[in-house]
C-alpha cells in the first residue's frame, strides 16, 4: 500500500513510502473495502482512503473513539489503541524473520534504536531464537 501521508518528523513534512502487508487476511480486507464499501463515499470527492459517510477525510480522533468502541465492546485493555497496532506490526515482522533494516524503513523510524522501542516479542520467541543462536554456536565449535 502507498501511504501519502505517513509518520512525520519534527519539522518535517510527512514521508511517502510504500508499506507491506504481512497479514494476507489484511489484503483481503483492505481490497474488499476499497471494491465494495469505498466506492459508496465518492460524494465529496476525497482522495483518501479513510472516508466519512458525507465523502470527507476521516479524522484520527474519529479512529480512535471508534477502536476505543471496539476495544470496550470487547472488553479488551484500556490501554490499547490504534498506535498499538504499529507496535504489533513491528514486532510480527520480527517474529517472522524480517530484516530490521527493512522493518524500519516501513514504519518510516530514522532509528533503528526507536524500532527496537517498538518490538515486544513473546518469550517464546527469544527461547527459539536463542536455542538456534546456541545451536549454530555449538556447530561452529565442533
Amino acid at each position: 500500500m502507498h501511504v501519502r501521508y505517513g509518520k512525520r518528523s519534527r519539522g518535517s513534512p510527512p514521508r511517502r513510502r510504500m508499506v507491506l502487508s504481512i497479514m494476507p487476511w489484511a489484503v483481503e480486507s483492505l481490497a474488499d473495502y476499497v471494491l465494495n464499501i469505498r466506492p459508496r463515499f465518492r460524494r465529496g470527492g476525497e482522495a483518501a482512503l479513510w472516508v466519512t459517510e458525507r465523502g470527507g477525510r476521516l479524522q484520527p480522533r474519529e479512529i480512535e473513539d471508534r477502536f476505543a468502541d471496539y476495544r470496550d465492546a470487547l472488553g479488551m485493555d484500556d490501554d490499547l489503541t490504534p498506535h498499538c497496532l504499529r507496535h504489533s506490526y513491528v514486532t510480527h515482522n520480527i517474529e517472522d524473520g524480517a530484516d530490521p533494516q527493512f522493518i524500519q524503513q516501513q514504519v518510516g523510524h530514522r532509528f533503528a534504536s526507536t524500532t527496537a522501542i517498538y518490538t515486544g516479542v513473546s518469550g517464546d520467541f527469544m527461547n527459539t531464537m536463542m536455542r538456534r543462536v546456541l545451536d549454530r554456536a555449538l556447530e561452529a565449535d565442533h
